[in-house]
């Protein structure tokens, strides 16, 4: 921790916090009169002090594993808001947690650098058939031995029912139940630093999920009406009582970062936190926990459709420090140009190589101009940021579950266009991101899926096939009737990998590729050299290939990946280059047909990619 910050701003202080001669508990709600503490030993109430706007109260004897809820103005039994377990669900009792009593063997552990992460999306309830953290801590040996440095992890926090993709938490100190609670969170994050993988988790602060959400009772400034988002009533970061709301969450962070020693966050749908302060929460949060961190800090990467450099700008310029960005454009370009899509924000892209290579070049497509979609300016320039804090990806969940039948693009695209699109992804110094099973071609669906009470999990099924109707190919209901039910417990099984494709056939051909791949972006001096500055990108492009120069001190790369006929391309010394890796080789799949280089052309064959390395004596 910084010198010059107060401990207070560093130290947990809400739900039930263990010490060494009991409990402390403490909880804001300031809209009772009268606050009780109920315990699970043999049914005692304990009167709780007011302290301001919050309620404490000591336990002294009280062990982990203790069960209790608050009562409120003698009113109902309700789980505590900082609950850090609910071992029966989001509406049964809390759970007391003693995060000193797990043994960590991580204490010589270090993060990769910001600049050499690869990030492995994951969720945890169909990335194994078991769908626990356990079960996923085998995944973990071969997710490292491909090349990965993190993994991303779906929201963990605490859902209703036994599954869903996590963004309807409720109890968001709380690990999920279903996926083995506190302490399997714990061994996974244990068992992924053994490995050399940093974590990286998912959190949603832009709102509460529906069910199972008492915050109200405690208090209604949890919420304001100045804001409206998609799910509702916006959080309150900048209305009455706001100050209590960003600790809420100040102190979530701080939460995973000391309890769990996770290494980073992606913080969901960043465009729907809404806050006119003078600093905002993101802000405040990467100040935070830079400050009380003795090395670096946390990984923060904001997930946003909004271009905006502000998230990537110190805070001392008016930014909110944070790491990376996902950076959406890179996606919406490359399946527009290999599947022709249009639909929706897709209208937004020319499918075209030339507008890839832009991308690629910028970092950004949209730096403040029009959307042909809504007519209203998109994005800012962000040309003197490191490559690094743009986080590219050709798929992940929310590209292919918020399709309506789950698609992957291994399986809307060709084979050989998925995997040139795979080849850019993981060579470009941006960061890419790989969404669980893309390195195996993996056949089964991710669907969105929930396991709601019966009334919301109609409206849930109604509104998910509402949604449909906009698209030309679901304007008959008829149709929208086939679209999986998120409440079927068949949706849910469906999603689920099918971990044997790794192993076979075409799918172990595939992760030999991701394999090679990876490799050669970690021990390539070149590419290892871009992606540490803004080092300059020459992206190109000839009718449907797009080449990519990349010139450090150490050298010259070239990265082509040809989505159309066998093309003849501009390549300025190309004789004086070899082929170090291409989609074509046979323990890939390929053909064997090899990319030709002579005096300045190539000849990049149809639906290919590769890596030309310069020859130096």
């Amino acid at each position: 921790m910084s010198e010059d910050v107060g401990s207070e701003i560093c130290t947990l202080s809400l739900g039930a916090i263990a010490e060494a001669g009991g409990v402390r508990f403490r909880v804001w709600a300031p809209r009772p009169s009268s606050v009780e503490l109920v315990l699970y030993d043999g049914g005692r109430v304990l009167p709780m002090a007011r302290d301001g706007e919050y309620w404490t109260a000591e336990v002294p004897g009280l062990r982990a594993g203790a069960r209790y809820r608050y009562r409120l103005d003698g009113e109902g039994e309700f789980p505590d808001p900082c609950s850090r377990s609910q071992p029966e669900g989001v509406h049964g009792p809390s759970e007391v947690v003693d995060p000193s009593a797990f043994e960590w063997t991580d204490a010589d552990w270090r993060r990769p650098e910001p600049s050499d992460l690869v990030i492995y999306e994951c969720h945890i309830g169909t990335l194994t058939p078991e769908g626990t953290f356990e079960a996923a801590v085998g995944q973990l040996p071969r997710i490292v031995s491909l090349g990965f440095t993190a993994v991303e992890v779906m929201p963990v926090a605490a859902f209703p029912g036994r599954w869903n993709w996590g963004y309807d938490g409720v109890d968001l100190f709380a690990p999920s139940a279903s996926y083995g609670g506190p302490e399997g969170f714990r061994r996974f994050v244990d068992a992924a630093h053994a490995e050399g993988l940093a974590v990286i988790l998912d959190v949603v602060y832009n709102h509460f999920g529906p069910d199972g959400n008492y915050t109200g009772l405690f208090s209604e400034r949890y919420t304001t009406p100045k804001y409206h988002t998609p799910w509702g009533d916006a959080l309150n970061f900048d209305d009455t009582g706001s100050e209590h709301v960003r600790r809420f969450f100040v102190e979530n962070v701080l939460h995973w970062l000391r309890e769990y020693h996770v290494d980073g966050f992606r913080f969901d749908a960043t465009f729907a936190i809404q806050d006119s302060s003078p600093v905002h929460v993101l802000a405040e949060i990467s100040d935070t926990v830079r400050a009380c961190s003795s090395g670096p800090g946390p990984y923060l990467i904001a997930e946003t459709h909004e271009n905006d450099v502000r998230y990537l700008l110190p805070t001392s310029e008016g930014g909110y420090g944070f790491d990376a960005v996902w950076a959406d454009d890179f996606h919406h370009a490359v399946r527009t140009l290999i599947t022709g899509e249009r639909d929706g924000y897709y209208a937004d892209y020319a499918g075209t190589a030339r507008e890839l290579a832009r991308v690629i070049r910028q970092g950004f497509l949209y730096e403040g101009q029009a959307s042909p979609r809504t007519g209203r300016p998109r994005g800012t320039r962000a040309r003197e940021q490191p490559w690094y804090q743009f986080v590219y990806c050709v798929q992940n969940h929310d590209q292919v579950g918020n399709r309506a039948f789950g698609q992957r693009l291994n399986v809307t695209a060709s084979h050989a266009d998925f995997l040139a699109a795979s080849f850019l992804l993981l060579l470009l110094p941006q960061t890419p991101l790989v969404f669980q099973g893309q390195e195996f071609l993996a056949s089964t669906p991710f669907l969105f899926f929930t396991d709601h009470e019966p009334e919301l999990g109609r409206l849930v099924t109604e509104g998910r096939r509402r949604e449909f109707g906009v698209f030309a190919a679901f304007a008959d209901a008829s149709l929208r009737e086939l679209i999986p039910d998120p409440q079927a417990p068949e949706t849910f099984y469906r999603s689920k990998l099918d971990l044997e494709e790794a192993e076979q056939g075409a799918g172990r051909l595939c992760s030999n590729l991701y394999s090679a791949l990876l490799g050669t972006r970690a021990t390539d001096p070149v590419l290892r050299s871009a992606r540490r500055q803004r080092a300059e990108l020459s992206a190109t492009a000839h009718g449907k290939a797009v080449v990519v120069g990349i010139e450090t001190r150490e050298g010259r790369r070239g990265v082509v990946a040809n989505f159309g006929d066998d093309a003849y391309v501009p390549f300025p010394g190309a004789s004086g280059f070899e082929v170090a890796l291409h989609t074509g080789e046979p323990r890939f799949g390929g053909s064997g047909t090899t990319p030709g280089l002579r005096e300045d052309v190539l000849l990049i064959p149809r639906h290919s990619a590769a890596l030309l390395r310069e020859i130096r004596a």
